[in-house]
């Protein structure tokens, strides 16, 4: 039976081309996209995918190549060193990876100039710089200084180089235009982002912020990097944030936790081992308390669960059933049960793109990202084409801690989290 393309799909064949970026929402099927390229229009036969670790060790590429009767190499960014003696192949580079100077970039440059290849991307660039490498790809320009030259200009009096203004920006909307293929598609699913609220230890995190103490060591906080790391541990490591995972369990048997540092692993792990050694036989049915001004998940797009101070550390009042876990992390790679109850544990940096997942419809974030990338990418592992799911609910959990705001407030802008200059504002206000 031949493979089927969506509308959205086929209106980007017709106009992909060799050293083009295809940009689509995550899930909206650009893997099989561009493998119909390749079989449909490029002539060489040997096929290299480079992308994530996460979605090479999945066998996702593997798995739909087969669906057209191909048999591409996969590899990771990690390893695209090894490719730059390559001729006469056809490359497919998914996700963004090539910003900056650095070695991967380098690597990029030279497979591109004897090999004929494509991009991949939910989100090719945020500024002009970003696209250098990809613009200098397809001959627009000869050398990084040569954009520079033409493009940027530079603020003066500073340490060091800062982007003032970008200079001819008709030129580069034009080469951006060239190389640019969009693929949006009308999704099935609709996104339902709840805030639930969590408590925090004041006493501790004012203990740090304001008097800059460091209660791990009981020593002053040496350097700007342990104050921020610090601030985040108090109000990461609460127990009302536990109680409130505890709280969406009894409404979702299979959810995946997005979560940023091993402290937090640990908070969940233990919170795993204590519930399957109290669960009851059969998993309650209590949801949680919705505020009566918003209409939760159930009647809307947005709602939320407020924690008080009393209820921080509390146990709550239904068990969740048992349930299977599984992790995603620098520490373990591993698949997501094949149970009816589960919970995938996954660290954002390790796990926030190149995956798909369309067993649940339930993503929690335990903490928050500093990344507004990163965080769409892990909104979309399970907003999938293929997802039997029509609703899907996103649980961020937050306080009212001024940087948990202060990250929340940086991320709605689209914008991501600057330490430093968030840290400026608060000593100048």
């Amino acid at each position: 039976m031949p493979l089927t393309l969506m509308p959205h799909q086929e209106k980007a064949l017709l106009k992909l081309r060799n050293g083009n970026i295809l940009k689509g929402p995550v899930g909206s099927g650009k893997t099989i996209t561009a493998l119909t390229y390749y079989n449909d229009i490029e002539t060489v036969e040997r096929l290299i995918v480079i992308t994530t670790a996460k979605k090479r060790d999945s066998g996702d590429w593997q798995a739909e190549a087969r669906l057209l009767g191909l048999f591409p190499e996969v590899d990771s960014w990690h390893n695209i060193k090894s490719y730059e003696d390559i001729e006469d192949a056809f490359f497919i580079f998914d996700e963004q990876r090539i910003v900056g100077s650095g070695a991967w970039v380098k690597s990029f440059l030279k497979i591109t100039k004897n090999n004929n290849w494509i991009l991949l991307s939910a989100t090719p660039g945020d500024t002009w710089m970003d696209y250098i490498p990809v613009f200098l790809a397809n001959g627009f320009y000869r050398s990084r200084t040569e954009f520079l030259r033409e493009h940027v200009v530079f603020a003066p009096f500073v340490k060091y180089p800062k982007v003032e203004r970008f200079i001819s920006t008709g030129v580069l909307a034009r080469h951006l235009r060239d190389i640019l293929v969009e693929m949006p598609y009308e999704k099935h699913t609709v996104r339902h982002e709840i805030d639930v609220y969590a408590d925090y230890d004041k006493e501790r995190y004012d203990q740090v912020w304001r008097k800059r103490w460091n209660y791990l060591e009981n020593k002053p906080i040496q350097h700007v990097s342990q104050l921020f790391s610090l601030t985040r541990r108090a109000v990461n490591t609460s127990s009302s944030r536990v109680e409130r995972i505890r709280e969406l369990l009894t409404k979702h048997p299979r959810m995946i936790i997005f979560y940023n540092f091993d402290y937090e692993l640990e908070i969940l792990r233990a919170l795993s081992a204590d519930v399957n050694s109290s669960a009851g036989p059969e998993p309650s049915t209590k949801e949680p308390t919705w505020p009566p001004w918003e209409t939760g998940p159930t009647g809307g797009n947005s709602g939320s669960i407020t924690a008080t101070a009393e209820e921080s550390g509390s146990t709550s009042s239904s068990s969740p059933a048992s349930f299977a876990l599984a992790e995603w992390n620098g520490h373990k790679h591993e698949p997501i049960p094949d149970t009816d109850s589960w919970v995938y544990l996954v660290q954002y940096a390790a796990g926030a793109e190149g995956w798909n997942c369309t067993e649940t419809d339930t993503v929690v974030f335990y903490s928050l990202s500093y990344s507004y990338r990163q965080t769409e990418q892990a909104k979309g592992r399970i907003d999938r084409l293929d997802t039997p799911f029509t609703d899907l609910w996103y649980y961020v959990i937050s306080s009212a801690a001024p940087i948990d705001r202060a990250i929340a407030a940086t991320l709605s802008r689209k914008e991501n989290f600057n330490e430093l200059k968030w840290l400026r504002s608060m000593t100048t206000v």
